[in-house]
C-alpha cells in the first residue's frame, strides 16, 4: 500500500538500506534480477493450509513473484511452519474462483494453462513457453474444474510412470516451477522484471527485512512533506 502512494520508490529504497543488514541488501540485490512474473501459479479453491504453504514456498524458491489465490469455499492461507515466511516476499492477489476471475487474469497478457492429466494434454516436457503463463492448479480433491478446463486455453500434464496417476496439488507444483524455471533460462524471452519494477520489488524485500519496516517508510515519506 505504501509503494503505489508514493511515487519516488528509489529514493525510498536508498533511505531504507541504511536500516537492511549487509547480508540481506546483498540477496535482495542479487535475487530481484532472477525474478519474474512472466510465470504465475493460478490456485483455485485450495483446501489444506499445509499445501498452500508448500506451494508458495516453492515458487518462491524458484523466483516467481506473482501468485492469484482464487478462493471459493476456502481461504487461501498458507501454513506458516511450512511456508517459512516465503509469503512476504511474493505478490498474492485474491479473486473470487470462476470465469470472471480467469479471463481477468487473461487479460493481463497471460496465456491460461491447466495442470491436469487429461488424454488430449500436452506434456510438459513438450509444452513451448512462448508467452506469459499461468499455471492454474486445482483442489486437492477434485482437480482442475470441468470449466477451468474448457475455458483454459491449453492444459499440461506431468508424465507419470506409476500404477498411481496423480500426484499431491504441491508436488504438482514443484514439478511445474522446476520446468517452467529450466524453459526461461534456457530461452531468449523477455522474462525479466523492468528496471522499475526491480525498484519496487526491492523497497518491497526491504520494507519486509527490518523491523517495523512500514513505520520507518511512512516517517521518511511524512519527512518530505514537511
Amino acid at each position: 500500500m505504501i509503494l503505489k502512494k508514493f511515487q519516488d520508490n528509489a529514493k525510498l529504497y536508498e533511505y531504507l538500506k541504511e536500516f537492511v543488514s549487509e547480508e540481506k541488501l546483498q540477496k535482495i540485490e542479487i535475487l530481484a534480477n532472477y525474478r519474474t512474473n512472466f510465470v504465475a501459479p493460478v490456485i483455485e479453491d485450495i483446501y489444506q493450509f499445509r499445501n498452500a504453504g508448500a506451494i508458495v514456498r516453492s515458487m518462491e524458491a524458484f523466483g516467481f513473484q506473482s501468485l492469484y489465490a482464487l478462493e471459493n469455499r476456502n481461504v487461501f492461507q498458507p501454513e506458516p511452519a511450512v511456508s517459512r515466511g516465503a509469503d512476504k516476499w511474493i505478490d498474492i492477489t485474491y479473486m473470487p474462483s470462476g470465469l470472471e476471475s480467469l479471463q481477468k487474469i487473461k487479460d493481463r497478457g497471460y496465456q491460461l494453462a491447466a495442470i491436469s492429466p487429461e488424454t488430449e494434454a500436452i506434456d510438459i516436457h513438450d509444452f513451448e513457453l512462448s508467452q506469459p503463463v499461468a499455471l492454474i492448479l486445482g483442489t486437492e480433491f477434485k482437480g482442475v474444474t470441468t470449466e477451468t478446463l474448457e475455458f483454459a486455453d491449453v492444459c499440461i500434464k506431468i508424465p507419470m510412470k506409476g500404477f498411481t496417476q496423480s500426484l499431491n496439488v504441491s508436488v504438482a507444483a514443484g514439478i511445474c516451477f522446476y520446468e517452467m524455471r529450466n524453459k526461461l533460462e534456457n530461452s531468449n524471452l523477455n522474462w525479466k522484471l523492468t528496471d522499475e519494477e526491480k525498484v519496487i520489488l526491492k523497497t518491497k524485500w526491504a520494507i519486509n527485512s527490518v523491523s517495523s519496516g512500514e513505520e520507518i517508510a511512512l516517517h521518511y515519506i511524512k519527512s518530505l512533506e514537511v
